[in-house]
This record gives structure tokens, C-alpha cells and sequence, in this order.
């Protein structure tokens, strides 16, 4: 008998593979059936939202250029209407479309052509930040079905900006109460800022901080999220008071009111 509460019995990761190209469908296919994965295949975006529907993946591996519906506009729809991971792919040199694929929630990003195990690592670097979360979560349920206590409601909230950042629940609450959208790499950007204020932190520094180590450090991945949380708690996000770029190094968060 399994012990209560303990780590489950690890089932397949499903994997939604989403190109255009036969060929690409094929190769991903068959390397990351052999990695153990269960991968569903779509050549377009209303087939992709057909298998979102039916397969519950974990993961989306999105190519840009699809015909019809882009990838940038199913990363969007996939971002707010689904909980997994994705990860975008385009081809080498399309700065714009990398920047726009982040921009709408995207976790990561590949050019073609890609190295299959740097995929495969990128891919996992994703899951286990979400597996993160859905591991907590799975462990509160035999508590719940023992009839012992709810958990009590959160007390580790800090103010974040204009806003209120709830450290166990993982929310981000607006001046209203209104709970805001934040993707996890947000927060967990968000969490490593406020639990350092007034301290400079490089953009290494935050990679590592927040284990998104399969990053590349001298990418806009860390500035394009800063913008994105300035937007969601700043009062004037283009004179940020709060996360504030100090220049030469990175960024630093300064609690409301300090000055």
C-alpha cells in the first residue's frame, strides 16, 4: 500500500508536438517516444486544439510558423486557457518572433535546427518547474481525505509594488484584491526580488535563482519578464519605482515607500 502523502508512482508525461513539417513531426516523435514520453502530433493549430482538449499534455512544443493560426497566437490561447508548459521553435535568427513567443507567456525557446538532447533538456527543465507545483498540490489530497483540517489561509504575503504577492499560494493580488494573472517563472522571479530587497542581482544571478538554469544568461529572457511584472505592479510601469534596473549589473527590487 502506498504511504500517504507520499511521492506518486511517476506516469508518463505527454508531450504535444505541434509543426508543420512531416519530417520535424516524425523525428520528434520518434526521439521523444524513446525518451519515454507520449507524444501527440498536429500539423496546425485547430488540430493542436483538438488534442489540448483530448490528450491533457504537459507540455507544448509550438512551431512558429504554422500555417493559418501562427504559433504565437496558440501559445496565447494555450497560455490562458491551459496549465503546461511551452516552448517555442522557429527558425534560427528570428529574433522578433523569440521576443513576441516570451512576451505571450512562452517558458522557453528553440531554433531549428536544435540539438535533440538540448531539447530534451530544455523540455525538462520546463516539466520540473511545473511538476514542482502539481506535486504539492496532489500531496494535500489524502490529507483532505482523512477529513483532517483545511490547511489555514496564508500569512507569508509581501507587499510586491502596488500590489500583494501571497508566497504560498503562489497569487498575485491587485490594490482591489483581485487576483492577477502570473505565469510561474513570474513568480518565481517576483519571489527571488522581494525576498532581496534594496540588493543589485544580475541577470545570472536571477537565472540561477530561480533554476532556470537552461537559459542563456546573455538573452532578454530576464528583462522581457521584468517588463511584464512592472506592467502588472507599478503604478507608472515606465518609471518603475519598485524593480528598478541598476545599471551595469541588473535589477533590484526597493519595497514601497522605502524611497
Amino acid at each position: 500500500m502506498p504511504r500517504a502523502g507520499g511521492p506518486r508512482v511517476s506516469q508518463p508525461v505527454t508531450v504535444l508536438v505541434v509543426d508543420d513539417d512531416p519530417d520535424v513531426r516524425e523525428l520528434l516523435d520518434d526521439y521523444l517516444s524513446d525518451q519515454g514520453f507520449v507524444v501527440l502530433a498536429a500539423d496546425s493549430a485547430p488540430a493542436a486544439r483538438a488534442a489540448l482538449e483530448t490528450g491533457s499534455p504537459s507540455l507544448a512544443l509550438l512551431d512558429v510558423g504554422l500555417p493559418g493560426e501562427d504559433g504565437l497566437s496558440l501559445a496565447r490561447h494555450i497560455r490562458e486557457h491551459h496549465d503546461i508548459g511551452i516552448i517555442m521553435v522557429s527558425g534560427a535568427g528570428e529574433t522578433l518572433d523569440r521576443i513576441i513567443g516570451l512576451e505571450v507567456g512562452a517558458d522557453d525557446y528553440v531554433a531549428k535546427p536544435f540539438d535533440l538532447r538540448e531539447l530534451k533538456a530544455r523540455l525538462k527543465s520546463v516539466l520540473r518547474r511545473y511538476q514542482r507545483q502539481h506535486w504539492g498540490e496532489s500531496a494535500a489530497a489524502p490529507a483532505q481525505a482523512a477529513n483532517e483540517p483545511p490547511p489555514t489561509p496564508s500569512t507569508r504575503q509581501v507587499a510586491a509594488g502596488a500590489c500583494t504577492l501571497d508566497l504560498d499560494s503562489r497569487q498575485l493580488f491587485g490594490p482591489d484584491g483581485t487576483e492577477m494573472a502570473l505565469t510561474r517563472m513570474e513568480f518565481e522571479l517576483l519571489e527571488v526580488l522581494v525576498q532581496r530587497p534594496r540588493r543589485p542581482l544580475t541577470r545570472d544571478q536571477l537565472l540561477n535563482l530561480t533554476q532556470n538554469r537552461d537559459w542563456d544568461p546573455n538573452d532578454r529572457s530576464v528583462d522581457i519578464r521584468i517588463a511584464r511584472l512592472r506592467r502588472k505592479i507599478e503604478t507608472d510601469p515606465n518609471r518603475p519605482q519598485c524593480i528598478r534596473t541598476v545599471r551595469g549589473i541588473g535589477y533590484m527590487y526597493v519595497p514601497p515607500g522605502a524611497g
